[in-house]
């Protein structure tokens, strides 16, 4: 209805829309390749693709001096990844055409504020269930994970001992994510420490392990009902892939019999989330999961025998400390 616009008699119009409160431009360059976007689409429930496993097992020490008894074969097997394919909807939004007619403006700006809202949307979607999903996945394996929110808060020191945690190939991890509220308490511990802050002309550059940060206020970010705890995804290059980004279905409908001519936009997209180095189990997790099974560790399952062939590592911390 027209009391659902704001009318003025005369006003400066600009074809904007209220934006979402979260930052979601972090895909690709943004996080330096450790959250990566991809239009590659696939066939069904899942995206499976086979590899073969680690040989290390089979290097041996020989004794030239022992009896030359049967050795212990390794046997070469593939592993296989699995990507699970997400379905998402928006709308319907409506509107009526003459509402905007009546302030003087086109019709099609109805569509075009959607469009815009639908387009930032579905970012914020992948990046929320991204992150969702690492993080679900990671909190699985013990020894990837370090839990210090019983008796420390996040600190330069805490996330060097959670890199620790991939011995040799820690400076593979390239990106941090986390909340704004975690960057600044980073950023006010940076202050105190000149060593890592430096100021050219009116640019403050602060150095936290030298790694690139990424900050959003992702949900997963945060422990559910435990607001004092939070977590800090340090990832690797390729840790998180979203496929199928380009799958995308919009309709639009113009309806009669109605004392006001109605207009409704409305879409259906899916996607594809793959957490590097876990395979989704389709047996505990199914199939077009929904939120709370992608964020469940036990429908993750770690498919590489090395930890430093994962996504990375998780830091788990007391925000109020």
């Amino acid at each position: 209805m027209l009391s659902d616009m704001k009318v003025y008699n005369e006003y400066i119009k600009q074809a904007t829309i209220e934006t979402v409160c979260q930052e979601i431009d972090k895909f690709n360059s943004a996080s330096g390749g450790a959250i990566q976007l991809s239009a590659e689409g696939f066939d069904g429930d899942f995206l499976m693709r086979n590899m073969f496993g680690s040989l290390d097992a089979a290097q041996r020490r020989v004794d030239r001096y022992a009896a030359n008894g049967a050795a212990t074969p390794t046997v070469l097997a593939q592993i296989e990844e699995k990507i699970v394919k997400i379905a998402g909807g928006f709308g319907p939004v409506i509107w009526e055409p003459s509402q905007l007619t009546w302030m003087q403006q086109n019709e099609a700006l109805g569509i075009e504020m959607a469009s815009k809202a639908l387009s930032e949307n579905i970012i914020k979607d992948q990046l929320n269930t991204g992150i969702a999903g690492a993080v679900a996945a990671l909190s699985g394996v013990a020894e990837l994970t370090s839990d210090i929110s019983g008796s420390a808060g996040l600190s330069q020191s805490a996330l060097n001992n959670t890199h620790s945690l991939f011995g040799d190939r820690s400076q593979a991890l390239i990106s941090q994510i986390m909340t704004g509220a975690a960057y600044h308490k980073l950023v006010g511990e940076a202050i105190g420490n000149t060593s890592s802050l430096f100021v050219a002309g009116n640019v403050t550059v602060v150095n936290i392990l030298n790694k690139r940060i990424v900050v959003t206020d992702a949900p997963a970010l945060l422990v559910a009902g435990t607001p004092n705890k939070s977590h800090v995804l340090s990832l690797v290059n390729g840790g998180i892939v979203i496929n199928n980004a380009s799958d995308l279905i919009t309709n639009i409908e113009t309806t009669n019999r109605l004392q006001r001519i109605e207009t409704t936009f409305q879409a259906d997209y899916t996607f594809g989330l793959g957490i590097k180095g876990f395979a989704w189990d389709e047996t505990n997790g199914g199939k077009s999961p929904n939120d709370a099974d992608l964020a469940t560790a036990t429908n993750w399952d770690k498919y590489v025998s090395c930890n430093k062939d994962t996504a990375g590592v998780l830091t788990i911390v007391d925000a109020d400390l």
